[in-house]
């Protein structure tokens, strides 16, 4: 079914919304909140979670693209059940993750430096126009979806060694644009 359609249902107040909600991107919104959580029972709590805030949400909100607002939502619960459930615990899978790339971000906790954060995030999207579809879709599914590096190999049939040796360039290089555009690291 069209998102357009499946908006249509959420605004006339339908259940069969999210019936087709979870038909069209329920897998994609279980491997985001997994990939994370690393737990299929919590994923699937984010998932219903995001469901029932797609539900509140609409109306009045039209999101385009749907998919991005409901894997947004999902990787924001997903965090926050992560953060709850690995207080003083590492999680190896997004940890992992989450160490290769901390230092591209400013810590907001004063809004000159929540200022700073949004200016590095829209420089990040500057750059990630500047790279092929393939290593702009790498970056993202491995630092917004948190696939792993061998999940990544799988998806453009290429080694390990290859996804990570790409992953490093493109963070370095990311590290230099950054320089370049003086956003503070």
């Amino acid at each position: 079914m069209d998102d357009s359609k499946i908006i249509e249902l959420f605004f006339e107040r339908s259940e069969q919304a999210i019936i087709e909600l979870s038909k069209k991107y329920g897998s994609i919104c279980n491997r985001v909140a997994n990939n994370i959580l690393n737990n299929r029972l919590d994923s699937e709590e984010c998932v219903n979670d995001a469901y029932f805030a797609v539900w509140n949400a609409i109306p009045p909100q039209k999101p385009d693209p749907l998919l991005s607002y409901v894997c947004r939502i999902v990787r924001n619960l997903a965090i926050k059940k992560y953060h709850a459930n690995t207080a003083l615990k590492r999680n190896s899978i997004y940890d992992v993750c989450l160490d290769e790339i901390v230092d591209y971000f400013p810590s907001a906790s004063s809004v000159e430096e929540e200022v700073d954060a949004r200016e590095a995030a829209e420089t990040i999207d500057k750059y990630l126009e500047t790279l092929d579809q393939q290593s702009r879709i790498m970056f993202v599914r491995r630092y917004w979806h948190s696939d792993s590096i061998g999940d990544l190999a799988k998806l453009f049939h290429i080694s390990k060694h290859a996804v990570s040796v790409r992953l490093s360039r493109i963070r370095k290089n990311l590290r230099k644009y950054l320089i370049k555009e003086g956003v503070p690291l």
